[in-house]
């Protein structure tokens, strides 16, 4: 099974996603970066993807920083250069016969850039939309573990609890 490598967009997440766009509009970059870099971390741990989060220092003078943020890796670039030229330069370090790379990004030059070159391309509504997903499947993983737990220390059968449940189901609908 190969392993999945998402290396993503960091900025270009930020003004696409509806619960970022908001913080950037009101000049809270670092709010929004953090948001971002959270989601991510708990999107990624869940579905066991390795994420490498690119930043644009493009306009800030300094040399490139890298660091580590729960789950990701978390990179600015260096001084002019753009999140899709360092993702570009950097993706055959990840690309192999054991990994399926994917680039978030809705820049389409940089997804035909992807495309050509192996990887798949994640736009960003769809890693939004993927990530809201993963947080109900994270709910209802929980909700079902914390059933099971209650349910271990108790002497009914599953039937018989499952049954039960339904019959309340039934009386509350008719008040």
């Amino acid at each position: 099974m190969k392993k999945d490598v998402l290396l993503v967009d960091g900025y270009n997440m930020i003004g696409s996603w509806p619960n970022l766009v908001p913080l950037k509009d009101q000049d809270k970059m670092e709010d929004a970066r953090d948001l971002l870099l959270r989601e991510l971390s708990e999107y990624s741990h869940y579905k066991k993807i390795q994420t490498i989060v690119v930043f644009d220092a493009q306009f800030v003078p300094g040399v490139q920083k890298k660091y580590d943020y729960r789950s990701l890796e978390v990179v600015f670039t260096q001084e002019d250069e753009t999140a899709d030229s360092y993702i570009e330069a950097n993706l055959e370090n990840y690309q192999n016969v054991l990994t399926q790379v994917t680039v978030a990004t809705s820049d389409y030059a940089e997804q035909r850039i992807v495309l050509g070159k192996g990887s798949s391309r994640k736009s960003a509504p769809e890693l939004y939309k993927d990530v809201q997903e993963s947080k109900k499947e994270i709910k209802s993983d929980y909700a079902s573990y914390r059933r099971q737990k209650s349910r271990r220390f108790s002497t009914w059968k599953d039937e018989d609890i499952d049954k039960l449940e339904e019959f309340y189901r039934k009386i509350t609908e008719k008040k």
